[in-house]
């Protein structure tokens, strides 16, 4: 089954993909060789997005149609040049995950089924410090990608009054991800505040629009910015990385000047490769330009001084946090009493 295996070039390495007529996507009929081809495609770009970060991978071994997994842990065949950093989750419990520095680890990726690759925002000689500041703008049931196109002209404009400067993409589905690369000096927990303080100033300015609310009762049709994504052991899909849709979309870096023009749909596995030869990694010289965060939390500051306004409930699976408000959703909290 999947033909009989093939070798792929990869920046100087032969890596064997094994399996490669296996289809993937069963409506377009791609295949798991189109696939690694893609990523051949942009390998400069999705190197250089990965490169030095623990990366989990996201595994569909029977294609989009058929189970799927994490795996954060390196897998015990990996190439010894791989590199591995031992990171530390939440619950105290850590793990070796690859990180990834040429494009032949992310061929190696893909000939174990990984269409999606999630790295953390540090790097393995920094794993305590982030070195992005991620904001996940998410539509909520009743809003589209035009209203997430709206919160980040929004989101644009706040950051040019901060100094900042943020790169954008497409999430691969209907949302959008802005990355500020940071100097790394802070922890998660003051990168988490930061975007937490993000959010509240966009909520701010377009309260009809934009919400923080971490209960889904809460958020009505809105988009909601996911500060929670900036926790530690929160990553999100990568740009370049192929999205497990039926149409085989990826995560595609924009400039902000096409914002208004595209629609996510634009960007595929067949697509991008030819943006990619045209233009190149529009988003090449994102780490050249890292920003502090001192304004933003600054600003937290001032939320919390003037207006009373603290920490915000973390996920179901943390361990409580100092300051962190009661993690109870509204309604039970109402029906509890």
């Amino acid at each position: 089954m999947g033909g009989a295996a093939v070798e792929l070039e990869a920046g100087g390495r032969t890596v064997r993909l094994s399996s490669p007529d296996k289809v993937y996507f069963p409506e377009p009929g791609y295949t798991k060789l189109d696939v690694a081809r893609y990523y051949l495609a942009v390998g400069e770009g999705i190197t250089r997005v990965l490169r030095d970060r623990p990366t989990m991978l996201e595994r569909y071994p029977e294609g989009v149609g058929g189970e799927s997994f994490y795996q954060k842990r390196a897998p015990k065949n990996l190439p010894d040049w791989i590199p591995t950093a031992h990171i530390t989750f939440p619950s105290g419990r850590s793990a070796d995950e690859i990180c990834p520095t040429e494009p032949a680890a992310v061929i190696w990726a893909a000939n174990l089924s990984t269409l999606t690759f999630h790295p953390w925002p540090v790097r393995r000689g920094r794993l305590d410090h982030p070195d992005e500041l991620r904001i996940d703008l998410d539509p909520q049931p009743g809003t589209d990608f035009g209203d997430a196109v709206r919160a980040a002209h929004a989101l644009h404009a706040f950051l040019d009054e901060q100094g900042l400067r943020g790169w954008l993409k497409t999430s691969g589905g209907r949302g959008l991800h802005i990355f500020v690369p940071i100097e790394p000096r802070w922890t998660f927990t003051e990168v988490r505040r930061a975007a937490i303080t993000v959010g509240r100033e966009l909520e701010r300015r377009m309260p009809d629009q934009v919400t923080t609310a971490w209960w889904k009762e809460e958020r009505g049709e809105k988009i909601f910015v996911d500060y929670n994504q900036t926790a530690r052991d929160r990553t999100m899909a990568c740009a370049y990385s192929v999205r497990p849709r039926p149409h085989a979309p990826v995560s595609a870096p924009l400039r902000w000047d096409e914002l208004d023009a595209v629609d996510p749909r634009d960007f595929d596995i067949v697509t991008m490769p030819v943006r990619f030869a045209e233009l190149g990694d529009v988003h090449a010289d994102m780490e050249l330009h890292p920003y502090s965060l001192e304004g933003l939390l600054e600003l937290a500051d001032r939320h919390e001084s003037d207006h009373g306004v603290g920490d915000l409930p973390y996920p179901p699976d943390y361990p409580k946090m100092p300051g962190e408000p009661k993690r109870v959703s509204p309604s039970r909290a109402k029906n509890k009493k």
